[in-house]
């Protein structure tokens, strides 16, 4: 597929257990030449097809990247682009699932077994994560040093245990707790082994408490009306990273601005966009 002038070529990926399946895009300009990769990871209820995922990955790709999204094998979106239809994968979608699927796409990505491999120079290579996707970022960063070789934060989370009191006792108690998707009003279940999986890998999962060995470069984009994530979550990142540089954005809130469907880009995303290829572009060359 062509879209302003670039190619966009979908893919697939078996991880070989649980019927997962992580199924991606690469987007790549014209002329065909090696460029620098970015990867963009969702957040939680995300997807790679949500709001500006698509837009901004054809807006880095016209400004010089070889860029890929992918879904996590286990987001609960399969085959049809942006619906749940996969409430069950939803339900047991854990941090070290979606840490094996990155480790399956960068080895995919390094062997020349994703699309237009020519395209894409693998050892100028960058993570882009919104949200959660923000904390699977530094944890494959940390896990991964010589896969990456920057990362850029989209108002993203740094405590990887989010769930309230009352969600606890619930999934320690019933095996499952619920919550509801506003957008699409779903039910959506989360077992008891996604809290397991949490507390099984403390020191591992414990961002703040390692983003000291962190040695790559970190954009750190926030803005200051986030409701999902406040401000000094980007502050504490920003103080314990060594190669850091936080950008509050004045009025903008967890998806700068941007709504799904698509209406169009936004003042904040445009300026997140242009901050990021910034950064990109003077790391990776």
């Amino acid at each position: 597929m062509r879209r302003r002038h670039m190619t966009v070529v979908p893919f697939s990926l078996e991880v070989g257990k649980e019927d997962r399946i992580i199924r991606g895009e690469v987007f790549t300009g014209e002329p065909s030449a090696s460029t620098p990769v970015l990867v963009l990871c969702h957040g939680f209820k995300g997807f790679k097809d949500w709001g500006f995922f698509p837009y901004a990955a054809e807006e880095l790709t016209t400004r010089g990247f070889t860029v890929i999204t992918f879904n996590f094998s286990m987001n609960g979106v399969g085959e049809v682009p942006d619906q749940f239809t996969e409430l069950d994968k939803f339900a047991r979608n854990t941090y070290s699932r979606e840490q094996e699927d990155l480790t399956l796409l960068f080895a995919a990505l390094r062997t020349g077994r994703l699309p237009l491999p020519d395209h894409a120079d693998t050892q100028r290579t960058g993570l882009i994560g919104h949200s959660r996707g923000g904390a699977n970022s530094l944890l494959f960063a940390l896990d991964h040093p010589a896969e990456v070789q920057a990362v850029a934060l989209w108002n993203s989370i740094a405590n990887v245990d989010l769930f309230s009191p009352q969600m606890k006792q619930e999934m320690k108690e019933q095996g499952k707790t619920v919550i509801v998707n506003a957008r699409t009003q779903q039910e959506m279940p989360i077992l008891a082994e996604v809290l397991e999986d949490i507390e099984s890998h403390r020191e591992q999962f414990d961002i703040l408490g390692r983003l000291s060995q962190l040695h790559q470069p970190l954009l750190i984009l926030q803005g200051d009306e986030d409701l999902a994530v406040p401000v000094h979550t980007a502050v504490d990142i920003d103080k314990r990273a060594p190669h850091s540089q936080l950008h509050v954005l004045p009025g903008a809130n967890h998806t700068f601005g941007v709504v799904h469907p698509f209406q169009g880009t936004t003042p904040h995303l445009s300026e997140a966009l242009d901050k990021t290829a910034s950064f990109f572009h003077y790391h990776l060359g």
